[in-house]
């Protein structure tokens, strides 16, 4: 297992940049589902042109995956940074001023694929900044992104509510990313300081590097399906009112932050390794008091302990899935958005079919066995990656 080095870890300019623009990319992403429903109401949508907004950003997400590497090796991560922050933008800006459906759905594609571009590089960049130190860089930026994701329901329902609209909560972001962009335009972003052909020499990922992929895809898989379902879920199970049932989703969206920022605090001191099998515990430990208490109080007490461990699972993952390819963190953060993508693209739609046939609360226990397989991959991978590195030691 690789450890914590006595070497202190530094935010440079543009570490706090790249938090900066996780988080400008993680509210956008999230603002479009509290945005939703008043873009129904104003476009006429049906359910399913609603829902086919989601599921263009998930696709754009996955063809960032499949080509933000050759890109940034082609164009370098300077230009798919602010590229993509841009495109991110200008999608938005459509998305809010569509007078169809079909604008709007591009819209969000053009989010996800261009918007998953900045994060691939944010991702890449951080990794190769921080070196040794990258868990704790990847997992603070996703403290940011998962509180800036938190704040983008509050600002569609409170502009709303006084009269500004629920498109100033857009607004409002992209007035943040120009001044950012303005001032901070000249910041050098950190680039791999491999060759081309070094990078085609090593870049093919190792089996390893695959079974933490499927960490990645099963571990946000579940995130999000226990965000879009979970309100559903209290609401049919525990007698929730659809208000209350949605209130009480902040337990969860809150649990994703505080683990993530506990979570980010620990690998300061602690191998990243020992954390993610914690988080993968937590969660599976939580799951059965949310899913078959049927007891209010004990089921928000096991929703706060699945956010909480799975607010890490993605960030520390990924952390050791550029480890085992040094110099290459490009393709693995491409590939890390593949898998994220994907899992946003498909389980949630799934837990929906299952749940349209059964009931939510049998379509949930596709949940619990994700569950099962992230824990059963972490503990694998982490054996492997001990195995790994005294490999590396006696080599």
């Amino acid at each position: 297992m690789t450890t914590p080095t006595a070497a202190p870890f530094v935010r440079t300019r543009y570490t706090i940049l790249a938090y900066i623009m996780l988080a400008y990319f993680a509210y956008l992403m999230a603002v479009l589902g509290p945005a939703m429903p008043f873009l129904t109401d104003q476009l006429h949508l049906t359910y399913t042109q609603a829902g086919a907004h989601f599921t263009a950003f998930a696709a754009g997400m996955v063809i960032a995956g499949l080509s933000g590497d050759r890109l940034a090796q082609r164009f370098g991560r300077r230009l798919l940074f602010w590229g993509g922050a841009l495109g991110m933008a200008l999608g938005a800006v459509i998305l809010i001023t569509g007078p169809i459906a079909v604008v709007t759905i591009g819209a969000s594609l053009v989010m996800g694929s261009l918007g998953g571009l900045l994060l691939v590089t944010i991702q890449a960049s951080l990794a190769d900044a921080h070196g040794v130190r990258r868990a704790v860089a990847l997992s603070e930026s996703n403290v940011a992104s998962s509180f800036s994701a938190m704040l983008a329901p509050l600002m569609v329902g409170e502009l709303q509510r006084n009269g500004l609209g629920w498109r100033a909560a857009v607004i409002i972001i992209l007035a943040i990313f120009s001044a950012v962009a303005v001032l901070m335009r000249r910041e050098v972003v950190v680039d791999s300081h491999r060759t081309p052909a070094q990078t085609r020499h090593s870049a093919r990922l190792p089996a390893l590097f695959w079974l933490l992929w499927l960490v990645i895809f099963f571990g946000v898989a579940a995130e999000w399906s226990m965000g879009y379902w979970g309100a559903e879920f209290l609401y049919q199970t525990i007698g929730l009112t659809r208000a209350d049932a949605s209130t009480y989703m902040t337990v969860f969206f809150s649990a994703v932050v505080v683990g993530r920022l506990i979570g980010s605090r620990l690998t300061h001191v602690v191998v990243p390794e020992k954390v993610l099998i914690a988080s993968g515990l937590i969660a599976l430990a939580g799951f059965p008091l949310f899913w078959a208490s049927g007891i209010p109080l004990l089921t928000i007490a096991g929703l706060f302990l699945v956010g909480f461990g799975l607010g890490n699972i993605f960030p520390l993952t990924l952390s050791l899935a550029v480890g085992l390819v040094p110099g290459n963190a490009n393709i693995v953060s491409a590939r890390a958005s593949l898998g994220s993508g994907s899992a946003i693209l498909i389980m949630p739609q799934v837990l929906g079919i299952v749940a349209d046939r059964s009931s939510i609360q049998t379509a949930y226990g596709l949940v619990l066995l994700m569950l099962v397989l992230v824990v059963a991959a972490i503990g694998i991978a982490v054996r492997h990656l001990g195995l790994h590195d005294r490999s590396i030691s006696s080599a």
